[in-house]
C-alpha cells in the first residue's frame, strides 16, 4: 500500500510530534491552533484532505485542490488544523488510507477519484462527515443510498446539463431542440443529462451523434444537419461538445441558430489573454461555467490568489476550476466544522445551497454556476454579479 502521513502540531513553534519523516518532501501538512482560556491548545476540528500523491496520473489535478485548500485555509484558519494526506488512487489503498484517517481526525474531504469515493461508498460503513470531491461510480438508482455522513461537492458536468436545460424550458416557446454529442463517453453522458431533465417539458429533444476522424466532424453529418436546421427550425443546439467542437458546428450552420452548452466549452483561464487563443466564431454561444472563470470582479474570487503555473506551462481551464474546488471544499468543510447543518455559500465555484450534519437525514448539495456567453472570442458572464 501507497501511502505517506504526515502529522505536525505546531504549538509556539516548536515541532511536538512528527510520522514518517521521509514523506515530508512530498506532503503538505498545515496545522493551526489557537490557546484556550486555560493555555491548552485546542483546534475547533480537525480535518484531513485525502489526495492522489503528486506522482502519479492524478498529480496535477491532486496539486490543484491541494493549492486551493491550502491558500483558503491560510485566509481563514478558524482554529481549525489541517492534514494533507496522500495515497494511490487504487480502492484498496484510498480505502485503507480511509479508514486510518476516520480513525485520527473530525472531517475528511476527498478522495478525488471517482475510484476512491466508490470504493469507501461500497465499504457500507462511513463513521465522520466526509466531503467528496467528486461522485461515486455507482449503478443507476443507487444515488438516493448514499450514506447521510457523505456529501459530495465535485464539479459535474451533467449536473451542469440539467441546469441547462431548466434554463432554456424556462425562457423558450415549445419546440425541438437538436441535442449534439460525439461517442466521447462524457459528451454522451451529458447529452442524456440534457435530453432526461427536459422529458415533460414543452421543449422536445433530438439526440444526435457525430463521427469524427482525426479531430474534425464527419463533412457529410454537417451538411445534414444545416439542411435539417432549415427545414425543422430548432429552437436551439444543445452542444455537449468540447470548444473546437462546437466551432466546427458554428462553421457549417452559421449564428443564426442558438446554441448553448456547459463549461467544456470555455477551454480558455480567466487571466489567458494571448489572442492566439481567443475564438471568435463562438461569439454569442451561451454556457455555464464557474464564477472562478468568467466572473473576476466576484467579491469571493477577488479574495484568493489565482493558481500559479509552473515557467512555461500553458493555462489550464480545468486545473484553475479544481483548484477553485479546493477553495470551497475547505468553505465548506468549515461551515461543518462549525455545526452548521444548513447554509449558503456564495462561492469561487458557484452559489452553494447545503444541508448536511446531525438531524438532517439525507443529505443535499445544489451549486447554480453563472451564465456567460462568448464576445470577442472569450467569455464573459452574461450578468453582472
Amino acid at each position: 500500500m501507497f501511502c505517506k502521513w504526515v502529522k505536525l502540531t505546531l504549538v509556539a513553534g516548536i515541532l511536538l510530534n512528527g510520522l514518517c519523516p521521509a514523506a515530508l518532501a512530498n506532503t503538505t501538512i498545515v496545522e493551526s491552533a489557537s490557546p484556550d482560556q486555560s493555555g491548552n491548545t485546542i483546534p475547533l476540528a480537525s480535518i484531513a484532505l485525502l489526495l492522489p500523491p503528486r506522482s502519479g496520473p492524478l498529480g496535477a489535478a491532486a496539486d490543484a485542490v491541494r493549492a486551493g485548500f491550502l491558500n483558503a485555509y491560510e485566509r481563514d484558519k478558524s482554529d481549525l488544523t489541517v492534514s494533507v494526506i496522500e495515497a494511490a488512487d487504487t480502492a484498496a489503498d484510498m480505502l485503507a488510507a480511509y479508514t486510518e484517517a476516520s480513525n485520527k481526525f473530525d472531517i475528511l474531504v476527498g478522495p478525488l477519484s471517482r475510484t476512491g469515493i466508490t470504493a469507501i461508498v461500497q465499504r457500507g460503513h462511513m463513521s465522520k462527515p466526509t466531503i467528496a470531491l467528486t461522485q461515486p461510480d455507482l449503478p443507476a438508482g443507487q444515488e438516493p443510498m448514499l450514506p447521510p455522513q457523505m456529501l459530495p461537492i465535485g464539479l459535474s458536468i451533467e449536473a451542469e446539463a440539467r441546469q441547462v436545460a431548466n434554463r432554456v424550458d424556462a425562457e423558450l416557446a415549445p419546440g425541438k431542440v437538436f441535442v449534439l454529442s460525439t461517442s466521447v463517453a462524457w459528451q454522451k453522458r451529458v447529452a442524456a443529462a440534457f435530453a432526461q431533465q427536459l422529458q415533460g417539458s414543452s421543449l422536445r429533444a433530438e439526440l444526435m451523434t457525430f463521427a469524427m476522424a482525426d479531430g474534425a466532424i464527419n463533412p457529410a453529418a454537417l451538411i445534414q444537419l444545416q439542411q435539417r436546421i432549415e427545414s425543422e427550425r430548432p429552437r436551439l443546439l444543445f452542444a455537449a461538445l468540447n470548444a473546437d467542437q462546437t466551432r466546427q458546428i458554428r462553421n457549417a450552420i452559421g449564428e443564426e441558430t442558438p446554441i448553448y452548452g456547459i463549461s467544456q466549452l470555455n477551454p480558455l483561464a480567466l487571466d489567458d489573454t494571448n489572442p492566439e487563443h481567443q475564438i471568435p466564431e463562438l461569439n454569442g454561444v451561451r454556457l455555464l461555467d464557474i464564477p472562478w472563470q468568467v466572473e473576476p470582479d466576484h467579491p469571493a474570487v477577488m479574495a484568493y490568489p489565482r493558481r500559479s503555473d509552473s515557467p512555461g506551462q500553458q493555462p489550464n481551464a480545468d486545473l484553475d476550476r479544481l483548484y477553485a474546488l479546493g477553495i470551497d471544499a475547505f468553505r465548506i468543510a468549515r461551515e461543518v466544522a462549525t455545526r452548521n447543518i444548513v447554509f449558503q455559500i456564495d462561492g469561487v465555484t458557484g452559489r452553494l445551497n447545503v444541508r448536511f450534519g446531525a438531524g438532517i437525514g439525507t443529505p443535499s448539495f445544489e451549486r447554480i454556476e453563472p451564465e456567460a456567453v462568448y464576445q470577442n472570442g472569450i467569455v464573459r458572464p452574461l450578468y453582472i454579479h
